[in-house]
């Protein structure tokens, strides 16, 4: 691929979705810094030096910056972007960050990762109403031979419509019926060529091996084909996306525990590099994949943002929480001492995630050929 290729398919993809997201974070933050009366000076999409930019009625400079990884929200009374030491100048004026109640710093530096989170729900209600939200249907792809399903008479293709009399609307929900009840018979009903059938299939005892340990579940034997799209009634589909999003929240927050437990690799992490050749091939397949895709992404910010990890929102908030505990802020020394310590976990997992892009998109495999050749 040409370098003009290799920007137009990946680079430029991943510069407007990443600056989408990063735009959405930090215009929460300015949102509510406004309606606390807070003034912003500057609003930065990108880091280092200005692209450009403007200056609006309010005395806001909105900009681009070169480095497009990022970007923040200056208010007055702070000294950096980091918010690490207030700006002694600005001390007690009614417009700077630092003269807010804690609970309105709480607010202003919340705000960014609830946006992420608001604007996922959003495109995800618009996608469901409109496409439709993507499901794996009860449907047959491949019948194991040997199984209690082909000893049923299962075909590819049939359609499991209940088991048992309880109705299936997805194949997740036939794993959960299956697995168990191992060793019993369970009634089939079955839609195949335009008619329905009624068989009995008894579950195999499997045993696998599972992060607490062995489990006994339940297998017949057929293997999920495809993927299906159901639109949702607009009106539930704000509800629907809620519960989306905190599923995959919570399956987010699950596997990084495994990560951290030793039960699952950190292949898995990803940085820039990788989060750029997903934007490129998901962009490739369409709009529709790369709204998905986006708002995924803002997911992912908005929760890495909440960690209490100094320099992060969520360092942010831990800090004016134990400010609002003990009546007020810790030291200036211990404040620095904590950021400092968080720029380093946060470079460290750049650096750690960059690494794993590198190996993970085999540059390394490709300087060798090159020096090699």
């Amino acid at each position: 691929m040409s370098i003009f290729g290799l920007i137009a398919s990946y680079i430029v993809p991943f510069i407007l979705i990443l600056s989408v997201v990063v735009f959405v974070h930090e215009f929460g933050h300015y949102w509510v810094a406004r309606r606390n009366r807070v003034r912003v000076e500057v609003f930065s999409i990108g880091f280092g030096p200005e692209l450009f930019g403007w200056n609006d009625s309010t005395g806001t400079r909105w900009k681009f910056s070169i480095v497009p990884l990022g970007g923040y929200v200056r208010m007055k009374g702070d000294e950096d972007a980091t918010s690490v030491r207030p700006d002694a100048a600005t001390a007690g004026d009614p417009d700077a960050f630092p003269s807010k109640s804690v609970w309105q710093r709480m607010a202003i530096v919340a705000a960014g990762p609830i946006a992420n989170f608001l604007f996922a729900i959003l495109v995800l209600a618009l996608l469901f109403s409109l496409v439709g939200r993507p499901f794996t249907p009860p449907v047959v792809g491949e019948v194991v031979p040997g199984s209690p399903a082909e000893a049923a008479g299962l075909l590819p293709g049939d359609r499991i419509l209940a088991v048992d009399g309880r109705s299936v609307e997805s194949f997740e929900e036939l794993q959960l019926l299956v697995r168990d009840r191992p060793g019993e018979p369970l009634r089939f009903t079955i839609a195949r060529d335009g008619g329905r059938l009624e068989v009995t299939i008894i579950p195999e005892l499997r045993i696998v091996e599972g992060n607490f340990g062995e489990q006994r579940i339940g297998m017949i034997g057929v293997s999920r084909r495809g993927i299906e799209f159901k639109r949702s009634n607009p009106l539930l589909a704000p509800f629907e996306a809620t519960g989306e999003t905190l599923r995959i929240l919570g399956g987010t927050l699950y596997a990084l525990w495994e990560m951290v437990t030793g039960s699952r690799g950190t292949e898995e992490l990803g940085g820039p590099l990788r989060i750029a050749q997903m934007s490129g091939e998901i962009a490739n397949q369409g709009l529709l994949p790369a709204l998905w895709f986006t708002a995924i992404l803002s997911i992912n910010l908005g929760l890495i943002n909440l960690f209490p990890i100094p320099m992060l929102d969520g360092g942010h908030l831990l800090l004016y929480t134990i400010e609002a505990v003990r009546g007020r802020p810790l030291t200036e020394r211990s404040q620095e001492i904590a950021f400092r310590l968080g720029l380093a976990m946060v470079l460290s997992l750049m650096l750690f995630a960059t690494w794993n892009d590198l190996v993970n998109l085999r540059i390394f495999d490709f300087f060798t050929r090159l020096v090699s050749s």
